[in-house]
């Protein structure tokens, strides 16, 4: 993420072009640190999202209408007495600063025509919004901030507002040749690093994606630079100040592995890299990734429960799977104790009695054999007693091969409910994970059984070369895919030996090319326990020929011909239809 200096003057920009001119009629504090002002600009309505929280601080423009709580909080109170029906003359962004200033004219109880500045401050944990009148006093803030709390700056009612300056820092907009040089000497670390340390609203992310475009090594000090490599990258950042005081924003998410990686007002982060998007304004890709993010992780929060019970079955099984497998070892005495008993049947007649035990030659492979006898009990005795033994141990070792099979399919099928987990998008995906795990036995319906449709569709892609590829999200998915939508002549692959999705690959009547095999490939390997490996072997075989076993698990198959390869688990390039 880059919520950095140029994602707030975008923003600037933004705000300048669709509010200026607009009024503000009304506002709500639906978070104790978050207002949304509903603005009217002519016949336009728009609603302005400004958010404090220290996790996620940020302004934009949305379409998301929030309630706010029935008795409104101060703050909220003291901005409808200053501020509504207040007409918004200019936004700026002060020095480049992570800072949003809103220029605001109302009137007063006296009708006095009056200016005032909302400013939004995104800053992490010291990210504030603050009402200030004309002569930069403080009327108010979400967060009153004494000095006790911070020895740096009051923000306190009547205080006056500035801008600390905690690190000397310049701004980039206004920085000349000599002194970009200077500063950048006078910084011993790497380029990128001495960028974002010297100037104002520089992330990290953006120094290093700007030097990577420039060509210049970002590991050497400004000082290592020959005098071209010095002209051309302050040319550069030159260019790059002037598209942000012209406005010329590129909105840009990069994703990785389908999933919001990075954000950029300027699309030039795009180079090399994964899948992108790019946006007409960048309140819709704050909507995007911040919307996608939160999805993500409501969905993670949301599965939690099911992740609880599927964790707990998981340990359990694993625990009885640990204690047959020991069972079976010690069954691994039953071959010697029936030799033990035929040796004693063929050469214990001419052992006397009393014996503790005897050597005789075992005519199964021709060695001497040493045998243990019970001397308490006759001879004879003792080879009733290794047969009991031995008959005990096999069907110990019948019954064990039947359970740890058991057991090993029941840890190979919770391991399926995590993956299914792991990949679930929204709230349809968990409720059919719940009610696979209801049929399955491993979950209690509460209450009467209610049978209703979940209207829920596997993933769909197509290959480059124009073939669909359907991939399902879980094992209900992967059962409707593999014997209902698959056809005998489609190709069904999977991730070898693990846990994954089903994905089918139609191909008609057709060979599919190479390259649609590959890439369905690639989409079973993505979408296993082996995601974020890099690579995976999967298995790929015509759905013809896979099978199901009587009282297998939901979504499981056997096959006995297969071709398998080494897939890739990037997707990027792979073109996903809307569900």
């Amino acid at each position: 993420m880059a919520f950095d200096g140029f994602v707030v003057a975008a923003l600037a920009d933004e705000l300048n072009k669709t509010l200026c001119g607009g009024r503000i009629y009304k506002i709500t504090q639906p978070e104790k640190d978050e207002i949304i002002l509903t603005i009217r600009r002519g016949s336009d309505v728009k609603y302005l999202l400004i958010s404090a929280n220290p996790s996620l601080p940020i302004v934009y423009l949305t379409e998301e209408k929030k309630q706010g709580p029935p008795v409104a909080p101060n703050f909220c109170m003291l901005l409808r007495k200053y501020i509504q029906n207040a007409r918004i003359s200019g936004v700026t962004q002060p020095e480049n600063e992570r800072i949003l200033m809103i220029s605001l004219s109302y009137r007063d109880e006296l009708g006095d025509l009056k200016d005032c500045s909302l400013i939004a401050e995104l800053m992490g944990k010291h990210s504030n919004i603050i009402l200030t009148d004309a002569e930069r006093n403080i009327i108010d803030s979400i967060k009153r901030i004494p000095l006790h709390v911070s020895s740096v700056r009051e923000v306190l009612p009547g205080k006056p507002y500035f801008i600390p300056k905690t690190v000397e820092k310049q701004n980039p907009l206004t920085v000349s040749r000599e002194d970009f040089d200077r500063i950048l000497a006078a910084n011993p670390r790497a380029l990128d690093q001495a960028l974002y340390q010297s100037f104002t609203g520089v992330s990290p992310l953006e120094a290093a994606v700007f030097l990577e475009r420039t060509g210049i090594d970002t590991d050497l000090p400004f000082t290592q630079l020959n005098e071209t490599e010095k002209a051309h990258l302050y040319a550069s950042f030159t260019r790059l100040m002037q598209a942000v005081r012209q406005g010329e924003f590129h909105p840009c998410i990069v994703y990785e592995k389908g999933v919001p990686d990075i954000f950029s007002a300027f699309d030039y982060i795009r180079t090399g890299r994964d899948t992108s998007e790019c946006f007409d304004s960048i309140s819709a890709m704050l909507i995007r990734y911040y919307g996608e993010k939160e999805a993500a992780g409501r969905i993670r929060q949301r599965s939690a429960d099911l992740r609880r019970v599927v964790q707990t079955l998981y340990e359990r099984a694993l625990k009885k799977y640990d204690l047959q497998q020991k069972q079976m070892r010690d069954t691994a005495k039953m071959e010697q104790y029936r030799i033990y008993g035929e040796m004693i049947n063929t050469y214990g007649y001419g052992v006397t009695q009393g014996e503790k035990s005897f050597v005789c030659t075992n005519y199964y492979d021709g060695k001497e054999i040493r045998v243990p006898l019970n001397p308490e009990i006759p001879v004879m005795e003792n080879a009733k007693v290794y047969f009991a033994r031995y008959a005990k141990l096999k069907r110990t070792k019948e019954a064990l091969d039947q359970l740890l099979k058991e057991t090993s399919d029941t840890l190979h099928y919770l391991d399926s409910i995590s993956s299914a987990l792991d990949i679930a998008a929204d709230e349809a995906d968990l409720r059919q994970i719940r009610e696979e795990l209801y049929l399955s036995g491993y979950l209690r319906q509460r209450g009467p059984a209610k049978k209703q449709k979940i209207h829920n569709r596997p993933m769909h892609f197509v290959s480059s070369d124009g073939y669909d590829i359907y991939v399902g999200k879980n094992n209900i998915q992967n059962e409707e895919l593999t014997h209902k939508l698959a056809d005998g002549a489609d190709w069904w692959f999977h991730a070898k030996g693990i846990a994954g999705s089903h994905v089918i690959l139609k191909s008609g009547k057709a060979m599919p090319p190479d390259k649609s095999f590959e890439e369905a490939a690639a989409l079973a390997a993505h979408f296993s326990k082996a995601g974020k490996a890099g690579h995976a072997e999967v298995d790929y075989v015509q759905k013809k020929h896979l099978k199901k076993t009587p009282k297998a698990p939901i979504g499981f198959v056997i096959y006995h011909t297969n071709y398998s390869m080494l897939a890739s688990t990037d997707i990027s390039g792979i073109r996903r239809l809307q569900e």
